[in-house]
């Protein structure tokens, strides 16, 4: 179990989230949720160790150092001619010498499979769209197997195949690693089909937690993100939401 010791978070002199403490089961990928300035982005650079204020990750009996948490931004663009093989590489840094070791580069290139960017191993970074730097970027981060991926808005560039692609792969790493995932998503039919739990902040503080649909309950939804819902099924059985206006 990977505990999260949050301080208050103050940004220009003002408090935008009050003390909170997290618990992350292992495998667990969690949704951050919450209308525009509620502090999403704020609270994910905190617990990345990005922020003025300590905040404390403990991994059973261990603190987990700033050097096992995998962080994606979400300012993300890359403009440089590194190659997208060698940007891999570069999630595991420390392990590389003068001679990168072939089992690291056959390591690489099978993740860059996995996510449908082989064909793209040798072109430079400065040459993809942002969609494609996103996806090898979040790819990058997986390949340095971090203790807690931390992802802001990692679909926010990506058409809808890739969107639910790249889910489905941060699921699966999440259940074959035990790596907790935390995302912060704007899109909440994503959070609905894709995540363990859901994390709301609104009103300066962490105002829900748990199962998503109980979280993503039409109240809420009317309440924090100004819409009056409409909850339906998709085939698979998770819901969808449709928003539509308030009338006035």
């Amino acid at each position: 179990m990977l505990t999260i010791d949050l301080p208050a978070l103050h940004r220009g002199g003002l408090r935008v989230l009050e003390p909170a403490t997290l618990q992350l089961a292992p495998g667990a990928v969690v949704a951050l949720v919450g209308p525009n300035g509620a502090g999403k982005s704020t609270l994910l650079q905190a617990m990345a160790g990005l922020a003025p204020e300590r905040v404390r990750l403990r991994l059973g009996p261990r603190d987990l150092p700033r050097a096992e948490i995998g962080f994606l931004p979400q300012a993300f663009a890359v403009r440089s001619g590194l190659s997208v093989l060698d940007c891999i590489l570069l999630g595991r840094r420390e392990a590389l010498g003068l001679r990168v070791a072939p089992r690291l580069i056959a390591e690489a290139e099978a993740l860059l499979a996995r996510l449908g960017l082989a064909p793209l191993a040798d072109r430079p970074m400065q040459a993809l769209s942002g969609g494609q730097q996103q996806r090898v970027l979040i790819a990058q981060r997986l390949f340095r197997r971090p203790g807690l991926l931390l992802l802001d808005e990692p679909t926010s560039a990506l058409d809808l195949h890739h969107q639910l692609e790249v889910m489905a792969l941060l699921r699966a790493h999440a259940a074959q690693t035990g790596t907790p995932v935390v995302a912060a998503l704007h899109d909440l039919g994503l959070a609905l089909r894709w995540c363990d739990r859901v994390l709301l902040l609104a009103e300066g503080r962490l105002l829900a937690d748990g199962p998503p649909q109980t979280v993503l309950t039409p109240d809420r939804l009317t309440r924090h993100w100004r819409i009056s819902p409409e909850i339906l099924q998709a085939r698979d059985g998770k819901p969808v939401i449709v928003p539509h206006p308030i009338c006035t």
